[in-house]
C-alpha cells in the first residue's frame, strides 16, 4: 500500500507512455504540465484499423501535475483509444519552501 502524503503533492517523473489506439491517420501526442510551461512532443503513432501492437514512447518530463494530450489534425482521421499506460515515478514529495 502506498504511503499517505500529508504535506503536499508528489513530483513525478514520466518515463514512458504506451497506448493501444486504432483508427486512421496519425495520433499526435504531447505531455505537458497544467500551465504549458513544460511541453514535450512525442513521436506520433501511425494508426491502423486493426493492430496487435501497443506502441511505446519515451518521454522525459517531471512535474507535479502532468497531462497527456492526443490529437488528430486532418478532417477524415478517426481514432478509438482502448488502453493507456503511463509509467511515472515519484521523485520528490514537495517543492522546498
Amino acid at each position: 500500500m502506498a504511503k499517505k502524503n500529508d504535506s503536499g503533492e508528489y513530483e513525478h517523473h514520466v518515463v514512458g507512455v504506451r497506448m493501444r489506439v486504432i483508427g486512421t491517420g496519425n495520433m499526435r501526442l504531447y505531455l505537458a504540465d497544467l500551465d504549458d510551461i513544460q511541453v514535450q512532443t512525442l513521436v506520433p503513432i501511425v494508426m491502423t484499423p486493426t493492430t496487435r501492437f501497443e506502441p511505446f514512447r519515451l518521454p522525459n518530463l517531471q512535474s507535479q501535475r502532468i497531462r497527456l494530450v492526443g490529437k488528430i489534425t486532418n478532417i477524415n482521421e478517426s481514432f478509438k483509444v482502448q488502453r493507456i499506460l503511463i509509467f511515472a515515478k515519484p521523485v520528490a514529495q514537495e517543492y522546498p519552501a
